[in-house]
């Protein structure tokens, strides 16, 4: 930053409204008169001019001035970039967990559904193609849910949907009682399996919310 020197500019002035006293009072004089100008202004300013070691004082302080107010500005330029620094890094790692999350998610279902299907191939392994078994595990569909179907129905009648309790008149795959209540599912629920199978399926859900319900009530039991 350049120093101006206010004694120089003082002067100069100063300088400048004597040079126009003079002419002034040539002007206004009469007959060839001389008139005698007073430097007032050339002397009130030189006296209140500044000397040069408070020129030089007046001179640091504004670079003094401009230099803070350069650092501030430098300071808070700073710390905006070093907050969007800190927004960007916060919202890559959110995005980052988002998506871990998500390719886990997919991952556990992946691996949940090959479970069922392992668990149906083995279900399948043991049940005889064209048997009410395998019947029995299309119309109930989860293979965990048709395990619990299965232990129910072989305690109740060894899956013989013809079998009858003698003492208590109880029908059928799932031990209806009576038998005729089968009905609702179909009026062949005395010779058809099937018709048997729904049934006790609705039975069993509509009690004790699913066939593996019904097969834990039945444990303690040993009815349901």
């Amino acid at each position: 930053m350049t120093r101006i020197s206010v004694r120089g500019v003082a002067v100069a002035s100063a300088t400048a409204v004597t040079a126009v006293g003079a002419v002034v009072g040539a002007a206004s004089g009469s007959e060839g008169k001389t008139v005698q100008t007073v430097d007032v202004a050339s002397a009130t300013l030189l006296a209140d001019a500044p000397t040069g070691a408070q020129a030089q004082n007046v001179s640091d302080g504004i670079n003094r001035q401009a230099n803070a107010q350069q650092v501030s500005a430098d300071a808070a330029a700073k710390k905006a970039a070093e907050e969007a620094a800190r927004q960007k890094a916060a919202a890559d790692a959110q995005a980052k967990a988002d998506a871990e999350k998500a390719a886990k998610a997919v991952e556990e279902k992946r691996a949940k559904e090959e479970a069922n299907r392992a668990s149906a191939r083995s279900v399948l392994a043991t049940v005889s193609p064209g048997s009410v078994q395998e019947m029995a595990l299309r119309i109930v569909g989860d293979s965990n849910q048709f395990q619990c179907f299965s232990q129910i129905v072989k305690r109740e009648s060894g899956w013989d949907y013809t079998a009858t309790n003698a003492s208590s008149g109880a029908y059928g795959l799932v031990q209806a009682l009576p038998g005729s209540k089968m009905a609702s599912a179909g009026a062949d629920w005395r010779t058809n399996p099937e018709t048997q199978i729904k049934w006790g399926l609705n039975y069993m859900n509509s009690r004790y919310g699913s066939p593996c319900g019904a097969w834990s009530f039945w444990q303690s039991h040993h009815w349901y």
